[in-house]
């Protein structure tokens, strides 16, 4: 999904130069959203795409804070925070 992710914002910021329409931000934000938050942050700091909007760095960093929150849960707390929130 990180290969995607970075596709995607490659293919953005080739649109964005050359004047045309672009892929929108949420479709973005939903590639890092279903796992590509790396290669969001790699074409970030590679392309110099979407590094310095605001509030677009806001929506991403929650979305990675989410991905990690998730992960530990899992990894260290064996699902106690998600087993409570959905009953399993």
């Amino acid at each position: 999904m990180s290969l995607v992710t970075f596709k995607l914002y490659a293919e953005d910021k080739s649109r964005a130069q050359q004047k045309r329409w672009r892929i929108p931000e949420n479709t973005l934000h939903l590639s890092e959203l279903a796992g590509g938050w790396l290669g969001g942050f790699i074409a970030q700091q590679r392309l110099r795409h979407k590094s310095s909007k605001r509030s677009y760095q806001i929506s991403f960093w929650g979305i990675v804070i989410l991905h990690q929150a998730i992960w530990i849960d899992y990894v260290f707390l064996r699902s106690t925070i998600l087993g409570t929130i959905f009953n399993f």
